[in-house]
């Protein structure tokens, strides 16, 4: 299957129960993990996605962000998973701000499953936008295959 209907099959999904995701966990089970595979991530390989990634920034220790997607040991992009039915904001970013600076993490991702935000480091090096570059809602628009 290609992404194209992966991502429609994840849209169907996503149209059909965003409203009995009402937890983080739900969300991430149901919707990220799914769009996560369809990107061609091994979600089950934790060296690969590793799930609840810690690091430790200055005071804050033991602080989490969702997911970290790895590649040769290097952090490649950073994940913060929402509730389905949470309204995204900068807010719900901290965490993501905080650890884009201490990885090597150039893409980080704020998600609650349904609409995807994404941030990068374009207005300065090394420091995580305050505005995504990129957003998408899997509501938004039917997907087609063509």
């Amino acid at each position: 299957m290609d992404l194209a209907s992966r991502l429609a099959e994840l849209q169907k999904r996503t149209i059909e129960h965003r409203e009995v995701l009402l937890t983080e966990e739900a969300a991430k089970t149901a919707l990220v993990m799914p769009f996560l595979q369809s990107l061609g991530y091994d979600v089950f390989n934790p060296k690969e996605v590793v799930p609840e990634f810690t690091a430790d920034v200055g005071i804050k220790k033991g602080e989490k962000v969702d997911y970290a997607i790895c590649q040769d040991g290097k952090v490649n992009i950073l994940i913060e998973c929402k509730p389905s039915t949470a309204e995204l904001n900068v807010n719900h970013a901290s965490q993501l701000f905080r650890y884009f600076s201490v990885t090597e993490s150039r893409l980080a991702i704020l998600t609650n499953g349904v609409n995807y935000q994404f941030f990068s480091d374009v207005e300065k090096p090394n420091k995580m936008d305050e505005r995504p570059f990129f957003t998408f809602s899997m509501e938004a628009a039917l997907l087609h295959n063509s």
